[in-house]
Parts: structure tokens; sequence; C-alpha cells
């Protein structure tokens, strides 16, 4: 199956450049380029790709806002690009919606691993490296927690599931906690992101933390 690609840079030769490495892929084809997010959205909405590569600082529109608009319209999964190494863009990149966030001067084979592992609905940063940012910048001092009435909808069972994923527990992990299969995880798992409305785990970490089920600064329970 193709990988279908927009790259998005205010810079035409780290645009060009990116573009260029994807395309010579075999099952990978880059259907646009924006040098802007507001063109990056129109993009997008136009070519409907799987995948979408997006500078944080673009003029018209930033990386996030746009990362933000096209995981609200689209099913497409999007990786952030900056060459800010800030655990700041990192988190607010992580809390638009995004799949993924690399430097710029990442290597080539691993830019295009990137796409692969986002395109295949996984993300770029382990849930336990995403745990540590939300720790961190959801602070009572910083972003105080807030209700989140989704939260009602999950079992007890998926409550639990949910903890363990805060914690950045992979499946096998959980299915040790709670004497279970790795089957049963992956149901409840599913269930979590599908009642939550979330597009993958590291999604369910910063939710868990921004609704207060997880205390920053704490232990998850069961921890």
């Amino acid at each position: 199956m193709t990988v279908r690609v927009v790259v998005a840079d205010d810079q035409e030769l780290v645009r060009s450049g990116f573009a260029m490495i994807l395309d010579v892929q075999p099952e990978i084809e880059v259907v646009a380029e924006a040098g802007d997010g507001a063109a990056a959205v129109e993009a997008v909405r136009r070519h409907s790709p799987d995948v979408a590569l997006l500078d944080i600082r673009m003029p018209r529109m930033d990386g996030i806002e746009a990362c933000r608009t096209i995981s609200a319209e689209s099913a497409c999964r999007t990786v952030m690009l900056t060459t800010f190494d800030s655990d700041a863009y990192a988190y607010e990149a992580l809390h638009a919606g995004a799949s993924g966030f690399l430097l710029k001067d990442v290597r080539r084979d691993d830019l295009v691993h990137a796409v692969r592992v986002v395109a295949r609905g996984d993300s770029l940063l382990a849930p336990s490296v995403a745990r540590r940012l939300v720790e961190e910048y959801t602070r009572p001092a910083r972003r105080p927690p807030r209700t989140d009435p989704r939260l009602d909808a999950l079992t007890a069972r998926e409550r639990e599931t949910l903890l363990l994923l805060a914690r950045g527990l992979s499946n096998a992990e959980i299915a040790a906690e709670l004497v279970v299969s790795d089957h049963t995880v992956k149901t409840h798992v599913g269930n979590v992101l599908a009642k939550l409305g979330l597009r993958d785990r590291i999604q369910a970490v910063i939710c868990a933390y921004e609704s207060g089920l997880v205390t920053a600064g704490a232990p998850p329970a069961g921890g």
C-alpha cells in the first residue's frame, strides 16, 4: 500500500529535500508540498494523505495550529519537524494531536522510518517519554487539571487500563499487571481510545494527566 504524504515547511530547500528523500521510496508518494500551515491544511483537505510532515514555525498558520486542524478534520497523522530541541514544543505538538516529533537534522533513514511508523498507526514517541513530558507540562502551577466527562464512559477495567497506559506500559506489561491475555488488553486499549475519542496511546497519556486521573509528580495508581 502506498503511503501518501504532504510536506510543509516555509524553507523551500528544506521542504524539497524532505520531499525528495521520501518520494524515492517505492511505497511512499509525496502528493503535495506547502510553504505555510494554512496551505498545508488545504493540501490535506484536497489530497487526503496518510501523513503530513509539518514544520512548527511557519507563516500564516504555525505547524501546531495546522496539526490541530488536520487532526480534527481528518484521519491524516502528523509528524512535527523543528530546529528547536524543546520539550515545550514537543508537548504542544503532542497535545495538538501529533503522532511524532522530529528535529530537522534527522537522518535520512530516520525520516523515512518515521513516516512508515506513523502511517501504520504507531507513535514516534514512546508513551513513557510522553508521560515525562506531560508530567512536566501539566503540573498544577502550569496547567490545572480539567474534569473530563468522557472518563465516565469507561468501565472499571478500562479505567485501570488507562492508568497503566499513563505509566507508559506496553500491552504485554499491562497484561501481566491485570493478569489477562494480550488480546484482552488490546480490546481494553481499543475501547479506551474509542470512548475517549483518542488517536493513540500517547493521547491517552495526555488525557489521563490533563483530566486529573493521574497527578503530575506522583506515580499513577499501581505504580
